[in-house]
Formats: structure tokens, sequence, C-alpha cells
């Protein structure tokens, strides 16, 4: 069930409420206990949609803590300081609304985020764009940034195809999929002849979020993103940061809150196969032993699903399992992180967008925000810089990449020319789900075959408009929902964007263009 606002934070009223399947508030006597396999942010969203009703849960992470791809693990300087490294930069936007209600249940004021006061974004032309002075509610959004624009003009709006680009006003989930997933994001936006001199506005905040080729990115995301972010969402395109590293500012506190809920939370333990026990239970194998439980939850990234769904020949039925062992990931993107022993100029941005910069996507300049960093550099008189590159070609030599990426930002941060690198890190990885063109039909739900087992994760479909780290929170708390809902319990409220395009002309518009 759908209803809109029902105090919704944050400040659009016409956000949506997804309302849970009646039921009783929690188990008063004995539970079921459900295993969650995978700690990144869909597992930690399930296992609290769970554990919180009073299921008895088991969460399982391969890696030695929690968050899954937001991780952070302890590395020692050169000059002997103890940091933190991680994956780095992400976004946390306030439209994200589900990851926010996960973290507000450790922080309610969400004092672990700063907000960063625009999102800026250079092309190596010189043209630079940002958000900060853009009207956040649609249909002003939009007209407020060609106004602003130096990159997307009057003109260029007005050389569009409007047939073509009516879409983009009326995004619905799942149609969306339906009429555009055969095709990729650069085929759409020549289709609208979205101007040249602009695509890297779309490029670099849409289809790169997803560390993809935009060639090979179905069209179908690229428009969700614009409505999430954009066109249909008055949250805007501004967002919040950890004000320290992920580990101490958000997973550490959600795993002290579940195992104050009972939850058993098993790090550096890998599963390898899930079956049935020949009865009404399922059985998990860990290289420690068994567990037997009533439900299973696998939140795993792309390779590690497939590796223990492979391995678990009873799990699902044959079209399922084919669907499972089709996905694939993004190609290699690199984070580089860098201490430096001076500081960048002070009229640096926090995070900045780039692109043409042969590869290279963003800079961040961490002790601008994130405290960890801030105190070194206050300490040593240096700066922490953090690249990022997308998309990598897998053909590249990696330190080639690393080289380039340095030079590119000697180019953007002149400054950095003559610094001296006190200590980097780069990390090279591969696990991000991609989105290909005509993908959407194969690829799995929240629910499987067997009642039993839910699937949860970015790579996930769940018919909602949602992306990025909110499809991984929403897509948990789905999978917790469904076993809840198995027992006559009542799961968690959920909340999303609008569901369709804000405007009722617009939309009646963009749907005759759909007819034609």
């Amino acid at each position: 069930m759908r209803a809109r606002g029902l105090g919704v934070h944050g400040r659009d009223g016409r956000a949506e409420v997804l309302l849970p399947e009646p039921g009783r508030a929690r188990f008063s006597g004995e539970a079921p206990s459900v295993a969650v396999i995978g700690g990144g942010i869909a597992g930690i969203a399930a296992a609290t949609c769970l554990a919180e009703r009073g299921v008895r849960v088991t969460l399982y992470e391969r890696g030695e803590s929690l968050g899954g791809r937001l991780a952070g693990w302890p590395v020692s300087l050169a000059d002997g300081s103890a940091v933190t490294m991680s994956r780095g930069f992400h976004a946390f936007f306030r439209q994200y609304y589900n990851l926010r209600a996960l973290l507000r249940r450790t922080d309610p004021g969400l004092s672990a985020l700063v907000p960063l006061p625009d999102y800026p974004l250079r092309h190596r032309d010189g043209l630079t764009d940002g958000f900060a002075r853009v009207p956040r509610t649609p249909p002003w959004s939009a007209l407020g940034f060609v106004a602003l624009s130096p990159s997307f003009g009057w003109r260029d709006l007005a050389a569009m195809n409007p047939r073509e680009a009516l879409p983009l006003l009326d995004v619905r989930v799942p149609e969306v999929y339906e009429r555009f997933d055969g095709v990729s994001a650069e085929e759409f936006l020549r289709r609208i002849n979205f101007p040249e001199a602009a695509r890297h506005l779309a490029f670099e905040v849409f289809s790169r979020s997803f560390f993809a080729d935009p060639r090979e990115l179905s069209a179908a995301e690229l428009l969700l993103m614009f409505h999430i972010y954009f066109l249909g969402s008055s949250e805007g395109l501004l967002f919040d940061v950890p004000r320290e590293p992920f580990p101490e500012a958000l997973w550490e506190p959600l795993e002290g809150y579940l195992r104050g809920l009972g939850t058993q939370v098993r790090t550096a333990c890998p599963v390898s196969r899930v079956h049935s026990d020949g009865g009404g239970d399922l059985i998990v194998e860990t290289g420690d032993g068994t567990g037997r439980y009533q439900g299973v939850v696998l939140a795993l990234d792309t390779d590690d699903l497939r590796h223990v769904v492979g391995g678990s020949p009873e799990l699902g039925d044959a079209s399922w399992r084919e669907d499972v062992d089709a996905l694939r990931t993004a190609p290699p993107f690199l984070v580089s992180r860098l201490w430096l022993d001076r500081p960048v100029d002070v009229r640096r941005a926090g995070f900045l967008g780039t692109s043409g910069y042969d590869g290279l996507d963003n800079i961040s300049v961490l002790d601008r925000w994130e405290g960890e960093s801030a105190r070194w550099a206050a300490r040593t008189g240096g700066s922490v810089v953090e690249l990022h590159a997308y998309a990598v070609d897998e053909r590249e030599e990696r330190k080639e990449v690393q080289r380039r990426m340095l030079d590119r930002m000697h180019e953007v941060y002149p400054e950095t020319v003559d610094a001296r690198v006190v200590d980097a890190r780069h990390e090279w990885r591969a696990d991000c789900p991609v989105f290909p063109v005509g993908g959407y039909r194969r690829r799995p739900g929240v629910r499987t075959p067997d009642p039993r087992v839910m699937l949860a994760g970015d790579l996930v479909r769940t018919d909602l408009p949602v992306a990025l780290m909110e499809r991984a929170a929403t897509s948990g708390f789905l999978a917790g929902n469904a076993l809840l809902a198995g027992w006559g319990v009542r799961g968690e409220v959920l909340r999303t964007v609008p569901g369709a395009g804000r405007s009722r002309a617009l939309r009646a518009l963009a749907r005759q263009a759909g007819r034609r």
C-alpha cells in the first residue's frame, strides 16, 4: 500500500510511504531464526528489521567487519600515523529515506553526517556547474539549472527533441524498464538531442555513479536517476558525508545496536552453502560448522551471490539459478588516497566531480569534512586527497592508471604539483553490479522460488524508485518484511521519492508521447 507524507523525514511532502502487510507488532513467544548472509547495508537493514521484531538473527560476514563495500580497515602510514582506509567517498543524499532511517537507529539526529555546501562539476574545457543555488523542487529545479548553468542554456533546452525527452517528466517503475531497458544511456541522450557540452553532467552525476560505461548502461537506469535526484524529488542534488570514517560513524554503532537486540554477528565467516534439512529448516554451512534456520536472506554482492548459489544446488529452480549466474559486475574502478605534505588551496571544494580528465571522475579533499583526515592534516600541515576513476579499461596497466590520475590531480589542482606524497593507498575493485542494456528482465527480485529465502542488495530488482545505497537498504527491509509477513508479523514502513512525475499536465503529455 502506498500513501503520501505521513511524517517522512525530509522536505518533500510528496514522498511516498509504503505500508507493510498487516500483522502483530512482534513475536511474543518462541521466534523463528534467520540467517542474514552478508554484512553490508542490505544485510544490516534486513537484520535490523527482523531482530527488532523478535526474530533470532545470525548475521554472517566474510570480511573482518561490517559495512560491505563501505567497510573500513586500519592502516599504518609511512610517518607512523594510524588511520582508516576505505573505498572512499560516498554521497548520502537526502532522498535516501530508508538508509537514513536505518542510521537513525543509533543516531536519531544524523549527527554523524555533515552536509557539503555544493555538488560542483568541472569539465576540462573550463565549464563548471553546481547545484547549491538551484531550486530543489521540480520543475523549478530544471528551470533554475538552465538559467544558471554555463553548459546547458535556454538554447540547448529549446533544441532538445521534446517528444523523445518527455518520458523524463513521468518516470514510473517498472514501466520505465519496459520502455527503455533496451536502449543505452548514451543512445537515449543522443535521441533527445542532449547538448554535447552538457553530457558530462548526465554521465558524471548519473551514469558513472553506476561505475559503468554509458554506452553499455541501460537508459532505464539513467531515467530513474534523473527522476530520483532531479526531476521527481524536491530533496535536491545536495548531500551529506560522514564526519568520521565509516566504521566509527556508521557500522560500529549499528553492530552494537544489533548485538543489543540479541543478534549474533559473525565476521570473518564466509558462507559456502545453503540447503534444506529435508524438513522445514535450512542449513547454512561455513568453514566453522553449520547452523539451522527457518529463513535466510542472501545479502551478497554479485560474485559472492553467484558463488553461494552455485555451491547450493538445492536453492531455487533452474530458471532462477540461471538468472543469478547471468549477473555480472561493472568494470574495475580505482580509489587512490594520497596523504600530502602540504595543504591544497583553501578554496578547493570538499568534493569535485570531473569530466574530460582522462578517466579521473572526482577529487575529494577529505580533511575538509572527515574528522580523522582533518586531525592528520592539522598535525602535519598536509592534506588528504582522494581520486576516483570508474569503468577503467581492464586492458590498462594499473600503475599507469594510478600515475595518470596523479597527473590529472596536478592539472586540476596545480598547487599539488610540488607536494610530496607522504603515503598512498590504491584500492582496485570490480564488485559493483552492472545494469546492462536489456538486463532488467532477468534481474532477480527480493523473493525467490523458495518462500524461506530472500535476496537483498543494490543488484536486486525492487520495482521501486530507488538506486545505489538506497536500493541496498530498501531491499534489505523488503526482504525482512517478506519473511515477517509469512509469519504474520508487521514489518518496516518504507519511504520513496514520488512514484511518478510531479505535474499532472506533464504526466499526461509524457503518456501521450509514449503512445505515439
